[in-house]
């Protein structure tokens, strides 16, 4: 009989996209990695995987083996999860991704109290503002906020909240008057700041026309990839831009940052826990995706 183990070494390295990197990643010698996906082929009788110095290739074989063996092993693992269900902690590891921001705003609390509940289970969060690769990189879960790719990952929207466009008092005293603010002739004097992941942004009119609120580099004085910059530069001054409400909250009430368009409204963003398309989520990811939505401020 085939060993499981074997089964988690090939898919390892076709994750990992070499021997050398699946061996980092397994905890284990290159040569055992190496000697486990021999064993395998031979005990299949079919090679799964073209190697050359450089490169590793899956086979037609390989790549039928590969997809069956995802879900056989997420199946096991959901098996060993329910095996344990009756067990009130949680164990192992949980990995999962977002952005900085929404991290230390929403996330961070939500997965302390989630720990202190299951204070045998270990977290590993990692956060960056470009969507990580969830399967190549191990994550069970990503956090995503906005508009979705394309994928074939498996997605489920866990809240929703606003975003305001706003500008700081020193850019607005540009403008002839307060009214001006709300006026889209005047609001496109002034200088924009761009966020490609905000770009081309729909806004609705109090009319119910649909306008664009350009946060796109080719409008752009200067251009950011991260939100906790955009913040930063328009509290400067330097434009008016477009910011979610979980992140500005203080600064509108302090009057750091005042709202502009206010008669106009941007369409409301989803929060989505996105996480792979193999199997049942296993018992930790579905415990807390239960309690994230649960906790989660709106």
């Amino acid at each position: 009989m085939v060993s499981l183990d074997r089964f988690e070494t090939f898919k390892a390295i076709v994750d990992a996209g070499s021997l050398t990197a699946a061996a980092q990643r397994l905890g284990q010698s290159r040569a055992v990695v190496s000697f486990n996906l021999k064993r395998l082929e031979q005990e299949l009788g079919v090679t799964l995987l073209v190697r050359n110095t450089r490169s590793l290739a899956l086979t037609e074989a390989g790549e039928r083996f590969y997809q069956h063996c995802t879900a056989l092993l997420a199946t096991a693992e959901l098996a060993i999860d329910e095996a344990r269900s009756e067990q009130l902690q949680l164990r192992g590891t949980l990995r999962l991704t977002t952005t900085p921001e929404y991290a230390i705003a929403r996330v961070v609390p939500v997965l302390e109290s989630f720990r202190a509940l299951h204070p045998e289970l270990r977290l590993h969060l990692s956060t960056s503002p470009a969507p990580a690769d969830l399967i190549p990189e191990r994550f069970d879960l990503a956090i995503r906020l906005g508009r979705l790719q394309d994928s074939q990952l498996r997605a489920t929207l866990l809240d929703e909240h606003a975003l305001y466009a706003v500008a700081a008092p020193s850019l607005l005293s540009m403008l002839p008057d307060d009214a001006a603010r709300d006026d889209p002739d005047w609001v496109r004097t002034l200088p924009r700041l761009g966020y490609p992941r905000l770009a081309d942004l729909p806004l609705v009119a109090p009319d119910g026309s649909d306008q664009l609120f350009a946060c796109n580099p080719a409008h752009a004085v200067v251009t950011v990839d991260n939100a906790s910059t955009l913040r930063a530069f328009a509290l400067a001054g330097a434009g008016a831009t477009v910011l979610p409400q979980w992140l500005i909250d203080d600064d509108l009430a302090q009057g750091r940052l005042l709202p502009i368009l206010r008669r106009h409204r941007f369409p409301r963003q989803g929060v989505y826990a996105v996480f792979p398309n193999t199997a049942q989520p296993s018992r930790r990811v579905r415990l807390l995706l239960a309690h994230l939505r649960e906790h989660l401020p709106g």
